[in-house]
């Protein structure tokens, strides 16, 4: 995915909203992905998440010291990299793991892919 940027009302530029482009692997078919059963726990995480952004975007606003933004940031950041690394561990689990069982070489796409999501994760 490109980064595309978007000129906000102030006219600075900021990352736009825009999707991510379709993984080769979705479908159109109902499928259960292995965060489904924690669907509720990582909607309330995001949310919260969130909330730490917008109050990011508030502190800037009222001109707060700057290390104490940066405190901020790194809690956002580390946040985010927590929801990571768990949302990874559940694809490990369900999606690598039913491949495995399945065997051939989906297994091996599995394990592709899951490495290539662990190295984008450790660029950040």
């Amino acid at each position: 995915m490109e980064d595309a940027m978007t000129t906000t009302e102030a006219g600075a530029t900021a990352p736009s909203e825009t999707v991510a482009e379709t993984s080769p692997h979705e479908t159109h078919e109902p499928t259960t992905h292995g965060y489904h059963k924690q669907k509720d726990e990582h909607l309330k995480r995001l949310r919260r998440i969130e909330g730490q952004i917008r109050g990011l975007q508030r502190m800037v606003d009222e001109d707060v010291y700057c290390i104490d933004i940066l405190t901020q940031v790194s809690a956002s950041t580390k946040a985010l990299q927590s929801f990571a690394l768990q949302l990874l561990e559940e694809h490990l689990r369900h999606c690598v793991a039913d491949a495995a069982v399945k065997g051939g070489a989906e297994i091996d796409a599995k394990v592709e892919e899951a490495t290539k999501a662990i190295g984008r994760l450790l660029r950040t």
